[in-house]
């Protein structure tokens, strides 16, 4: 095995040099850094993690906090723990899954424990309860979600209020007059998280503001539930030519459901998703689709995490501009 004094004595300098070099604590010139990298790259020498970590005083561990609810859609969080793990990588960090309901007790153990250097928190509510204890565990804290109030807690998010906007604009410039959202189910609404409650909020407020007839309709992740939602869209909704689908696990049914009632996408019913863009052109009919930019949030949310870890960062808010693609699953509305 390698060791920090062999990779001296190739780079002609002390094992101390060494450790500066690899560590950042000390002020050491470009010539010799270069070396000492070279020495690191031909020797294939690998720093001990936990020799490295005491002497830092970081795990280089970052826990990402998401519980797995039977109403999430494990497909779609999976794509975020895996943009997460990827980039926390490029840190040198690792990253501990937490799928656990972590409340504030749970918080405050993992704080305790100095098992992780910084927290991303996921499943985020809109009066959410974790606040206080977050912004007392004196470790940086990113919210992939955004809350009422975050005040001095960094978050990055889907611009959720401008999606819901986007999805009602697109349909009423193909002249659709009457639509409906088919939403997450209706413990998401109930336990106030806050990106369906953002979107929604979008979707309404465009609504009027383009004179369109809309109504929302909250679905369980489930045929049975899929079936009754549609039936309850139709009955109030009888002249209904675009649907909204904030819920990626019925859209494969609903295209399914959709045919076995006899109705045509998109020449009879648009249909626009907010989903992964990999989940839109997977469909029996490809979607057109606000992307759910899952890599681009997860990648964020450590990049923003190492910044405050590393020097202490200013607390932000970053939205991202939702982005629509047209696919084959939207048209002009029919004139009957």
């Amino acid at each position: 095995m390698v060791t920090i004094a062999d990779v001296a004595r190739a780079a002609g300098v002390s094992p101390s040099t060494v450790s500066y070099v690899l560590s950042g604590r000390r002020s050491i010139s470009e010539d010799t850094r270069r070396r000492v990298q070279h020495s690191i790259t031909e020797l294939g020498y690998h720093p001990n993690a936990g020799a490295r970590a005491l002497a830092s005083s970081r795990t280089n561990v970052l826990a990402l906090v998401v519980p797995l609810r039977t109403d999430l859609n494990v497909p779609v969080v999976m794509q975020f723990v895996a943009a997460t793990v990827t980039e926390a990588r490029t840190y040198d960090h690792d990253v501990l899954l937490l799928t656990k309901n972590e409340g504030p007790d749970g918080l405050r153990r993992i704080a305790a424990s100095a098992i992780a250097d910084a927290l991303i928190v996921m499943d985020v509510e809109t009066s959410e309860p974790r606040l206080p204890v977050l912004r007392s565990l004196h470790r940086p804290v990113v919210l992939i979600g955004v809350p009422s109030d975050p005040g001095d807690l960094t978050c990055v998010d889907l611009d959720f209020t401008a999606a819901g906007s986007a999805s009602v604009t697109h349909l009423a410039d193909l002249g659709h007059r009457e639509i409906a959202l088919i939403g997450p189910s209706p413990a998401v609404y109930k336990r106030g998280t806050s990106y369906a409650g953002r979107f929604l909020r979008g979707f309404r407020q465009t609504a009027t503001k383009r004179k369109v007839r809309a109504g929302s309709f909250p679905c369980a992740p489930s045929y049975d539930a899929l079936r009754a939602c549609l039936d309850d869209v139709f009955a109030r909704h009888p002249g209904v030519t675009g649907l909204v689908v904030h819920n990626e696990a019925i859209l494969g049914p609903l295209l399914s459901e959709l045919n076995r009632r006899g109705k045509q996408v998109p020449q009879d019913i648009s249909v626009l998703a907010v989903c992964p863009e990999d989940m839109a052109e997977a469909q029996s009919i490809q979607l057109t689709s606000i992307a759910i930019p899952a890599a681009e949030l997860g990648s964020l949310a450590v990049e923003m995490a190492m910044r405050r870890l590393d020097d202490g960062g200013q607390a932000e808010v970053r939205l991202l501009s939702p982005r629509l693609t047209e696919r084959g699953s939207t048209g002009p509305a029919p004139s009957h």
